[in-house]
């Protein structure tokens, strides 16, 4: 009879923690989550973007980011001077950490997006102009060496 009791009680207890189990998954499957994302528009348009010296596309382009901060962007178009910039990628106020987890575990889907506008001027490279550039870079040259 006491073996008997065990045997139940055993199977209750395992009875019990699959059904725990099972609920802890689909909670857990059903809590909210952030996606960060950063747009790159440049008019004119298809320039080619590099973001920290990986290629991310032409603009406009959209893609997913991990880590909050300053970033390294590209961009070149023919015909047009190139764009070496940085940028910053600002923290919202509820990705901030201990918030953070308040919302992770809220089931809706949370969007923080940045959105970066480039103009881009077109390349001047006519002969007068290198002329130009070649006599101001000689001038300052010979400053510094007089200085």
């Amino acid at each position: 009879m006491i073996s008997k009791i065990k045997t139940l009680s055993t199977l209750y207890t395992s009875r019990n923690m699959r059904f725990i189990s099972v609920v802890v998954v689909v909670c857990v499957s059903l809590f909210g989550c952030v996606k960060r994302t950063i747009s790159i528009t440049s008019q004119p348009n298809g320039a080619l973007v590099w973001v920290n010296e990986r290629e991310v596309g032409r603009t406009p382009v959209d893609f997913e980011f991990l880590y909050y901060g300053e970033y390294d962007v590209r961009l070149e178009k023919d015909g047009h001077e190139p764009i070496m910039t940085s940028k910053w990628a600002d923290q919202p106020i509820w990705d901030v950490p201990v918030i953070d987890l308040v919302v992770e575990m809220v089931p809706f889907r949370f969007e923080s997006s940045s959105v970066w506008h480039f103009d881009f001027e077109e390349r001047n490279d006519g002969q007068k102009l290198l002329i130009q550039r070649a006599k101001n870079l000689g001038t300052s040259i010979v400053r510094d060496d007089v200085e």
